[in-house]
């Protein structure tokens, strides 16, 4: 099973270990570890001043006149053309060569997957956007191995799949943060897991909330929000945690909180 399609960072290489289910798990948990720590807030820009090219794959013309509506409000963003069926979407692919094509998952003429898989093998160059109804629970493991560069329910917020077409237009990976979670929930701990539960003990009671939130992929300014205090004292908090556990980088947060078997979890 290849992830060609699904990048992950060099620093992140050695998040997973040989106890991950199978080596495309392995790869897919360190992307989730490493989606989990992005910041989600600031890609609401436009990422360059090229116009992204779309095209919109869905079998209900109501959704597809919805999706062009709202993709008029970002002014980097273009619908070039549309599909009603599978099969439409791989051709249309092929004639359009869109940057992004938002796929749904249930059309005429296959499923969603085959529609994906005939898109990456002949227009490798289009990156694929999945807007669904399913939850990611069910299906977004086996779209990322198939080739998909994002996922995306459709009661989702409108700015999420602004954000989304940007991301995956721009050479990334788009899965919302809790989905994240899902895919580094993957990783089986390696290290004594006991140890790394012993050190979180170690923690405050506040210090553990700081630190799992960190994990989880929160912002410092929204971790204050949630406490009830300033972005000052969570930094010093964060300081403190960083020094007893010996923490670098935002993702040491991830990796320990994974070791100890909290991450997704509560902090008591």
């Amino acid at each position: 099973m290849t992830l060609a399609t699904v990048t992950v960072p060099p620093s992140l290489m050695g998040a997973a270990q040989t106890g991950a289910r199978d080596p495309a798990t392995a790869e897919l948990a360190q992307l989730g570890a490493s989606i989990v720590t992005r910041p989600y807030a600031k890609r609401g820009m436009p990422v360059s001043n090229e116009m992204i090219r779309v095209l919109l794959a869905d079998d209900h013309g109501i959704v597809r006149e919805g999706l062009r509506a709202l993709l008029r409000s970002a002014p980097d963003v273009t619908v070039v053309g549309d599909a009603e069926s599978s099969a439409a979407a791989v051709e249309k692919a092929q004639q359009l060569l869109p940057h992004v094509v938002v796929l749904d998952l249930d059309m005429p003429g296959g499923d969603g997957t085959s529609a994906l898989r005939g898109i990456c093998e002949k227009t490798p160059s289009v990156r694929v956007l999945i807007l669904t109804i399913h939850a990611e629970r069910s299906r977004l493991l086996p779209l990322l191995e198939a080739g998909a560069r994002g996922y995306l329910c459709k009661s989702a917020a409108s700015i999420d799949l602004i954000e989304a077409i940007r991301v995956v237009a721009s050479g990334d990976v788009y899965v919302r943060p809790a989905t994240a979670r899902l895919l580094a929930a993957a990783i089986v701990p390696q290290g004594p897991e006991e140890t790394a539960r012993n050190r979180f003990k170690t923690l405050s009671n506040r210090e553990k909330t700081i630190l799992h939130s960190v994990a989880q992929g929160y912002s410092g300014a929204e971790i204050a929000r949630t406490l009830g205090v300033s972005s000052k004292t969570v930094d010093a908090y964060k300081r403190r945690v960083e020094v007893k556990l010996g923490f670098r980088h935002r993702t040491d947060y991830v990796r320990f909180a994974l070791d100890a078997g909290i991450l997704g979890q509560g902090t008591a």
